[in-house]
């Protein structure tokens, strides 16, 4: 079974989204025969290197907000990354391009070491406090997991990779995802956001049963989602 998600590093839901799937595979009796992997999603392509100004103004100029409101949303996000294992540390995020981030983790796909990787990322993002546009600090991540230090070296100096990030995106765009993080499992069923592992484990073993895929269903629309 191929299970392929696209996410964005920067995306606080995309990590719940990851330990919801990993908690509904621990209980998903084939789980010794799923493919994962993840896809590349830019919630904000024209990204600077790093984004000036908190996370709180920054969330609250983007959504249109007070910044009280966004404040009380990161906190009550927050509470909710704890119920699944995650801490958060919003007041000390440095946000920033994800793009070379993303190039990192199809390096990562190629030497079977992607979900490291992504794990990596976001714990380095969302709970450490790490600029992932970086490339210093993406190099030290990489070599962390495991990655050829050449390898990475020449990714980090040219575009390698660039091409399949976009090829990502172009297919998200294609399939009408807007919002992150997106499953589909064998090309044939697809939700949005983190949804509960009770209701991920649901459609393993719907997708498992069916095992005919018949391309992805329109789910991507849906704006009432737990995503970004």
């Amino acid at each position: 079974m191929d299970i392929d998600i696209w996410s964005d590093i920067a995306c606080p839901w995309c990590y719940v989204g990851k330990r919801r799937l990993e908690a509904a595979l621990e209980n998903f009796e084939h789980r010794d025969e799923v493919n994962l992997t993840w896809h590349s999603f830019e919630l904000d392509p024209e990204a600077p290197a790093e984004r000036e100004g908190d996370t709180a103004t920054n969330i609250a100029r983007k959504y249109g907000r007070t910044r009280e409101e966004a404040l009380a949303g990161m906190a009550q996000l927050t509470e909710t990354a704890a119920g699944d294992g995650l801490e958060f540390h919003f007041d000390s995020a440095r946000g920033g391009n994800t793009f070379d981030a993303h190039r990192l983790l199809h390096l990562a796909l190629a030497h079977d070491l992607q979900d490291a990787m992504k794990e990596r990322l976001m714990r380095a993002y969302l709970t450490e406090g790490e600029l992932i546009s970086d490339h210093p600090t993406l190099r030290r991540l990489a070599l962390e997991v495991g990655l050829p230090e050449g390898e990475v070296d020449e990714l980090l100096a040219g575009e390698r990779y660039a091409q399949e990030v976009r090829t990502d995106e172009y297919t998200a765009n294609r399939l009408g995802i807007t919002a992150v993080p997106f499953f589909v499992v064998d090309r044939a069923f697809g939700v949005a956001g983190a949804q509960p592992p009770e209701y991920l484990l649901e459609m393993l073993r719907h997708a498992w049963e069916a095992r005919e895929p018949a391309g992805v269903p329109a789910a991507a629309g849906e704006s009432d989602v737990d995503g970004c």
